[in-house]
């Protein structure tokens, strides 16, 4: 039965992606006389968390009550009120958690509150699960680096584009539908400056009620037109990743002004050739906790080259162009058993396409 539960709450905490960034997916229910009489999830960011939705919808009920929670519930003051206290003033008899919170605000801190009132905890109940939900979060809150998710669309000979340059469409309807999913679950998308240049992108989640990431372009050597989709937002989200040295050039200078008045952020780095761990710490430091990388062929190499993908999914058509842009190049290894070797693999059957989706294996630094 507990099991049940669980699930139910994991489900909950589902609805909130897309929404809650950079918090985690939480997900409540309160149990009495094996009945459910509260549920709840986190909503959006900086709203009630979902333990409070649960037990205010269970009311006077709760007390005696069974609570099933994700994460380990918050025991600080944040944008609200920690919820451990919420906990024992309904008067809850035993606490039910999927893993703990390994946010050094909580982290353990909160298990420990709730015994010390004399609530029964129980931890580890659908661990596996849980993490997976929040692996985004779990990355972010850990190493202060956005979770990076590569999508891309390839033949079955791993071209992205033909070498005239292009690429509508390889995959087909259904698959570039999920890609708009994808770019509203995820909170930043970044591209190279030399995509931007021949798609001119917009970089948008065109679904229902969808939020539209960050976009994030690197160009080194800041050849971004003024007139370009990505340049005429006025929404604050558009990020331009970039060298310092711009600034000493005059006329480059002159441009940066212009794209500054538009609301424009941008990222110096030193020199010319970014570590991509660099550029991930800095849009860190801008509490984006997590970005979809879109291409092009030299981003998406340098981000395998220097391991820094935490998962993706790559899209394949069945078509083969002979010639072409490769999605991957700037390595070769010697031998098979040195080569990149996904984890956690996945196969969707996508109309005619398939896609093949992957995680690396999360490593959560607090005991449980």
């Amino acid at each position: 039965m507990d099991k049940k539960y669980m699930e139910l709450a994991l489900e909950l905490a589902l609805k909130g992606k897309g929404k809650v960034n950079p918090n985690p997916l939480v997900g409540a229910v309160v149990v009495k006389d094996d009945k459910i009489i509260g549920q709840g999830y986190h909503k959006f960011f900086g709203g009630p968390h979902a333990e409070v939705y649960a037990l205010d919808e269970a009311g006077e009920n709760a007390q005696g009550a069974t609570l099933y929670v994700t994460l380990e519930p918050c025991s600080h003051f944040g944008k609200t009120p920690p919820c451990v206290e919420k906990i024992k003033k309904m008067k809850i008899k035993k606490c039910v958690v999927a893993c703990l919170d390994p946010n050094p605000l909580v982290a353990g801190r909160g298990i420990k509150i709730l015994k010390e009132a004399g609530i029964e905890v129980e931890v580890g109940l659908c661990r596996e699960k849980a993490l997976e939900v929040n692996k985004v979060f779990f990355k972010y809150i850990q190493d202060k680096k956005p979770f990076l998710f590569l999508k891309c669309a390839i033949t079955l000979d791993g071209k992205i584009a033909t070498s005239f340059g292009d690429s509508k469409w390889i995959t087909n309807e259904n698959s570039r539908e999920k890609v708009q999913h994808l770019r509203n679950d995820y909170m930043g998308i970044m591209i190279g400056v030399n995509t931007l240049l021949k798609d001119n992108p917009r970089l948008t989640a065109r679904i229902e009620n969808g939020r539209n990431p960050f976009r994030i372009v690197v160009d080194p050597h800041f050849k971004i037109p003024v007139d370009s989709n990505f340049a005429n937002f006025d929404d604050n989200k558009s990020i331009i990743v970039t060298s310092e040295n711009i600034l000493k050039d005059i006329e480059l200078s002159e441009k940066y002004k212009k794209f500054i008045d538009k609301g424009i952020r941008f990222i110096f780095l030193a020199g010319e050739d970014f570590k991509i761990d660099e550029i991930l710490d800095k849009i860190g430091e801008l509490k984006i906790d997590s970005v979809l990388l879109e291409g092009g062929s030299y981003l998406i190499s340098k981000a395998f080259k220097e391991d820094r993908i935490d998962g993706g999914e790559i899209f394949i058509a069945p078509k083969i162009l002979g010639g072409g842009l490769s999605f991957i190049d700037g390595f070769n290894f010697k031998e098979i058993k040195n080569c990149f070797h996904l984890e956690n693999v996945k196969y969707n059957i996508i109309n005619d396409n398939i896609s093949v989706e992957f995680f690396k294996n999360i490593n959560l630094k607090v005991g449980d």
